[in-house]
């Protein structure tokens, strides 16, 4: 069945849309979907039956100057709306594939005459397996029905129309004009993390897949067309770019060891210079005054202002959690508040805080309830700009100071990052692209990609192999779904399936004969909550009673170990199975817990500071006591491989020609760490460090059981500038 553009309300299935309010629905509930995924289901629904072509799709949703890859995009979009309608590309229910040519709405579609008739109704999921020859009851009705319908509906018309001239004279006030996309780079890898020259003529940026801690260079251009020049080279991790007043100079900050430094590179390139220690996301108030973040002790960092000879030195905002990191700050034109943008006590991207640089008042939390990671606002100060990821996706927002509420500016498959607002305020610059992450894996026949189909979790709860690396698991966001589900893949046929289907979880870790899984799952503005379950599911699963904790791992003698906030410090917990035995199981404090060793014989934790030591390390501590050892002289992150064998230390990150190496150091079946320097493996170190270390060229992996066999996230990242108008 053709459906008409004039119409406002399609059934097919359980389902039904509405075009005027764009809202899909499922026997009544509302399925939360993105405009473009929307969009390309208003059009198969109105060609329902025809194969409408890539091209049509591109030609009538995606003008050539908004959308970053359009490929990309599209599959994305249809992949979403599979996800939401619960259907597959193996075998459609609802949208059929037609390789290389478009794709085919297949399902029975009814327009919003069909749906008023209840006999219509019959049409759902269940009755679309009746067989074609059964008899049609809307033909046998008696022909006072069908003048009834007719008056109802010539009735509805005038109805109709009378809402259309209604809704014609208030569409300008209800909507917003549309935004515009304008490129403004167009590489084949990625540009982000875009600052403005205080006169709005040229933009600062890091060519790279990473804007924080990236080990990529920084690039200038003149708008709106001049090339991208290169201006550094200098392979320490940086983020923050921010032009100097004149703006002859990019203020970044850089990562050496645990000490954040704020360097400046003219415009024109050169060898960056030291401008001030202890001082990252740093950018001007004034010629004489700075507004940057420090660290107080450990890594506990907040925004303070200063001179650059640091007189006159006043705090402004410290997180209370002394994991918090307040790392950038974006002051009003006014100079008299502030955008914080911070991670919490998880060091996790958080809410935006927004402060004032003139009295110790509370910080508010302002932008949408989500992970803020940039800010800015219009020159004016009437506006508050951020871009935030909510449900898995990273979108611009806006929200009017100082009381409005958040509104979503930038919707579709592409995600945004990065805000820089134009001198004018007409429009802003924003990098804006597409992500996909995959499985790979690398053993001794080289390197292949296992099969994966979603945004897969590699840095809060990283994938793991069972102990003799035949089945990989990990968790895996569906597309179209914030929720992340725990998956396996069989390594050699590359089969793979949900554990537990419909279970959303935020951390796992398997037990040490891979019979049992024990996880954490969150609902939003509730505490966590720990549960256990045997991966065969010939059980049921057991809830730990116990809440508000994270990082969850099988420790010594049965026991669970855990990650908890107490006060504004972390601890590592431990618990039995039945929520008896609740203890810490260290008495000092940590800044996270990154893993357990195999053997259950080893906790790896970051430490604000090592009894006896200074600073914050990466250490090993014996879970049945004694002392801590040191394992790397920088932050990293080590892993073990699934015997205990061998302990895997990147040494060397990663970057946009490069995935970074790491050492793996044998250390026996005791997991015994007693070769590894009392100081630590230092970055750049080579194999002669340690006897019988190998070098493994990736820094970030999943180790299996030698350094032959190992897997790693695969994720690739397309992003480019775009100046985007404002509503």
């Amino acid at each position: 069945m053709t459906i008409s553009h004039t119409e406002s309300l399609i059934r097919f299935g359980l389902f039904e849309l509405d075009l005027r309010s764009s809202q899909l629905t499922k026997n009544g509930m509302k399925i939360r979907l993105p405009q473009q995924p929307i969009q390309v289901l208003s059009l198969l629904l109105e060609r329902a039956g025809e194969i409408v072509t890539r091209e049509e799709l591109r030609q009538r949703l995606w003008s050539s100057d908004v959308f970053v890859d359009f490929d990309h995009g599209l599959n994305k979009s249809v992949q979403k709306l599979r996800d939401a309608l619960g259907d597959s590309a193996a075998s459609p229910r609802y949208i059929e594939t037609i390789p290389r040519v478009g794709y085919r709405f297949i399902a029975p579609v009814h327009a919003a005459e069909d749906i008023r008739n209840p006999v219509a109704d019959t049409t759902s999921e269940q009755a679309q397996d009746l067989p074609a020859s059964l008899p049609n009851p809307a033909a046998e009705e008696p022909r006072q029905s069908r003048w009834l319908l007719f008056t109802v509906c010539a009735g509805g018309v005038v109805i109709c129309a009378i809402l259309a001239i209604a809704a014609i004279a208030l569409w300008p006030r209800l909507h917003s004009p549309e935004i515009q996309y304008t490129q403004l780079t167009d590489f084949t890898d990625s540009a982000i993390a875009p600052a403005l020259s205080p006169d709005g003529r040229m933009v600062a940026f890091i060519r790279g897949g990473n804007g924080f801690l990236s080990t990529d260079q920084i690039y200038v251009k003149m708008l709106p067309a001049g090339e991208a020049r290169r201006v550094t080279d200098d392979s320490r991790p940086k983020y923050g770019l921010a032009f100097s007043p004149d703006g002859s100079e990019i203020a970044y900050t850089v990562l050496e060891g645990s000490t954040f430094s704020t360097v400046e590179v003219s415009t024109l390139g050169g060898e960056p210079h030291l401008l001030l220690d202890n001082a990252a996301g740093l950018v001007w108030l004034d010629q004489q005054r700075l507004l940057f973040s420090e660290i107080r002790s450990g890594i506990h960092m907040g925004v303070v202002t200063a001179t650059v000879t640091r007189s006159g030195l006043r705090e402004i905002y410290f997180p209370a959690h002394e994991r918090g990191m307040a790392h950038y700050s974006f002051p009003s034109p006014d100079r008299r508040r502030a955008l914080v943008v911070e991670m919490n006590g998880n060091g996790e991207w958080a809410q935006c805080k927004l402060v004032d640089l003139e009295a110790q008042s509370p910080p508010v939390p302002v932008g949408p309830a989500g992970s803020c990671s940039a800010a800015g606002w219009s020159p004016d100060g009437n506006w508050m700009y951020f871009t935030a990821s909510l449900q898995g996706q990273s979108h611009i927002w806006r929200q009017r100071f100082p009381q409005g509420d958040p509104e979503q500016v930038t919707f579709g498959p592409t995600e945004e990052n990065g805000i820089a607002v134009e001198p004018a305020g007409r429009a802003l610059i924003t990098s804006a692209g597409v992500h996909e992450s995959s499985i790979w894996i690398h053993d001794k026949t080289g390197e292949r990609p296992l099969s994966s189909e979603g945004e897969i979790e590699g840095r809060l709860s990283p994938p793991v192999f069972n102990q003799d690396a035949s089945v990989l698991y990990y968790l895996l966001r569906r597309r179209g779904n914030s929720n992340a589900e725990l998956w396996r893949t069989v390594v050699e046929s590359g089969q793979s399936e949900a554990v537990f289907s419909g279970v959303a979880m935020t951390a796992f870790d398997l037990s040490s004969d891979g019979k049992q899984v024990v996880y954490t799952t969150a609902v939003p503005g509730q505490p966590s909550q720990l549960w256990l379950a045997p991966l065969d599911r010939s059980l049921p699963v057991t809830r730990v009673d116990i809440s508000g904790v994270r990082s969850p791992h099988f420790g010594i003698k049965g026991q669970i170990l855990f990650q908890y906030a107490e006060g504004n410090k972390n601890y590592i917990g431990q618990i039995d199975p039945d929520g008896s035995h609740r203890s810490r199981a260290f008495a000092y404090p940590i800044l996270g817990l990154q893993g357990i060793s195999p053997n259950r014989e080893w906790a790896v934790v970051s430490l604000p500071d090592v009894p006896g030591g200074s600073g914050p390390e990466v250490a090993a501590i014996p879970l049945n006591g004694g002392k801590p050892h040191r394992l790397c002289v920088d932050y990293c992150v080590p892993r073990w491989s699934t015997d205990g064998r061998f302990l895997f230390v990147p040494v060397d990150e990663p970057s946009l020609t490069s995935p970074g190496r790491s050492l793996a150091i044998p250390v026996g079946p005791a997991e015994e760490l007693s070769d590894i320097p009392s100081t630590g493996i230092p970055p750049l170190a080579g194999p002669g460090v340690i006897k019988g270390a190998t070098s493994v060229n990736r820094a970030i992996l999943v180790p299996g059981r030698d350094p032959e066999r190992y897997a790693w996230v695969n994720t690739v990242v397309h992003r480019n500038l775009y100046r985007i108008s404002l509503p």
